[in-house]
């Protein structure tokens, strides 16, 4: 079960408050709507949604508290008026979004806020930070999980993610798009996540021998082990692994694998794997890891590495060729008048949008069209769906079994071109006719 833990509405720019503050001295609180997408990018295909569960959990309980309100007084930037505004602020808007394991595109419109103004406005950066990074890392995920080809990834980023919130973050976000567990333990308590480890080379060298480090170990845990054995000559330490799992099997338990984690692992997995089948044991598993993403898992599986499953770590939680996603967070409509920004290269699309979603006759994703909210588009799906209205949560907040089911079938209609990891595909994404007149009328009216 996931822990609720407040962030608070200090978590943003300072310019949002102060934005904000100039709109309480302007008497301006209509309602504005802004819309949330990501950029186009060079670098993927897809990208899977995620994070809506914490905006959801934190603008439910949306409030300024007296120590909050006495730090902005110190600043001495805001007026006592407005600070007692703040005060009773709560988030009364409504937002409709992508449900989290939905595949999306860039340029499409994944969240969208229509609230007063200063509300609108002030959540910003929270969204921002929450849904950019675990869309990120979940993109980048899904593309190891693919490029294994069915084989478990166990997420092993937490020593490297950046600060203890990602290293949360990435494990729930890699468990959503089809990891098999992680090392994080706080994680697999706060998420219910499966959580996996084997040992680390300072286990083994605390032995005056290898051998007598994995008989202890295996008196441990008799029924879970997994023996590190590169950390002195990798072959001799298959051998020693293969000893002890054959005195494992003699008192009725089964060595579950061995792990490689250096040296060429080509040649390596496939060696241990001959010694491991030699000495009978057909059934204890090859494990790898060693600075693995999608690229290095794809390239070592096409050389037929005897690579049963793998350790994803820090390539994976910071997403190390795509560090960060340019996502925006734009103004699109305010006082019942469309807004559309015009600068080079970040042009917007004016008006409260909806994402729709054609099939094609196999059953696999054809085209997206992207619409005013009330257009009704002919065999398309509506994807945004209204997940808070008046400030409270529509429904319950989806189980993260639910969540991985949504991926996997998203997953499995995305036709095969928009999966290659090297090959950048352009998907189809057409605004509808509507739309195109509301950009049209829009830039006229200036």
């Amino acid at each position: 079960m996931t822990v609720i833990r407040r962030i608070g509405p200090l978590f943003t720019d300072l310019y949002e408050l102060t934005m904000a503050a100039s709109y309480f001295d302007n008497q301006i609180f209509s309602d504005a709507t802004f819309s949330v997408f990501v950029r186009e990018t060079s670098r993927r295909n897809y990208l899977v949604a995620a994070g809506l569960e914490d905006v959801l959990r934190e603008l439910e309980g949306f409030r300024f508290s007296e120590e909050e309100l006495d730090y902005l007084r110190r600043t001495s930037l805001f007026s006592e008026a407005f600070i007692a505004y703040l005060r009773d602020l709560r988030f009364t808007g409504t937002i409709y979004a992508l449900p989290e394991g939905t595949l999306f595109f860039p340029e499409e419109p994944i969240l969208e806020v229509t609230a007063p103004m200063i509300e609108s406005q002030i959540i910003e950066t929270f969204i921002l930070n929450t849904i950019g990074f675990q869309t990120n890392v979940a993109s980048k995920a899904a593309r190891c999980v693919y490029a294994a080809d069915g084989r478990p990834l166990v997420d092993f980023s937490l020593r490297r993610t950046q600060g203890q919130d990602a290293g949360l973050k990435v494990a729930r976000g890699t468990f959503l798009v089809g990891f098999s567990g992680t090392s994080n333990v706080l994680a697999g308590k706060q998420f219910g996540l499966p959580v996996s480890g084997t040992m680390a080379h300072s286990y083994i060298s605390a032995f005056d021998r290898e051998i007598e480090a994995f008989s202890a170990f295996a008196e441990t845990f008799p029924e879970s082990s997994v023996f590190l054995i590169d950390t002195y000559d990798t072959l001799e330490g298959a051998r020693n692994a293969a000893t002890v799992a054959l005195k494992m099997k003699a008192k009725g338990y089964n060595l579950l694998g061995v792990r490689l984690d250096s040296g060429d692992m080509v040649a390596l997995s496939k060696s241990v794997r001959t010694i491991l089948d030699q000495a009978g044991l057909l059934d204890v598993k090859i494990f790898a890891s060693s600075g693995f993403d999608e690229f290095e898992i794809m390239d070592i599986i096409a050389q037929d590495a005897k690579i049963d499953a793998f350790g994803v770590g820090t390539k994976v939680g910071v997403s190390a060729d795509v560090p960060y996603l340019d996502i925006v967070y734009k103004l699109v409509r305010f006082n019942r008048r469309n807004i559309r920004k015009l600068s080079a290269g970040k042009v917007t699309l004016a008006g409260e949008k909806q994402i729709f979603r054609r099939m094609d006759g196999k059953g696999m994703l054809k085209e997206d069209i992207i619409g005013l909210r009330d257009d009704v588009i002919a065999d398309a799906e509506p994807l945004l769906k209204k997940v808070i209205e008046t400030g409270c949560c529509v429904g319950p907040h989806p189980a993260l079994p639910d969540i991985r089911t949504r991926f996997k079938t998203n997953f499995a209609c995305l036709p095969e071109a928009f999966k290659s990891i090297l090959n950048r595909r352009h998907f189809s994404v057409k605004l509808s006719e509507r739309l195109r007149d509301v950009q049209q009328n829009t830039d006229r009216a200036r």
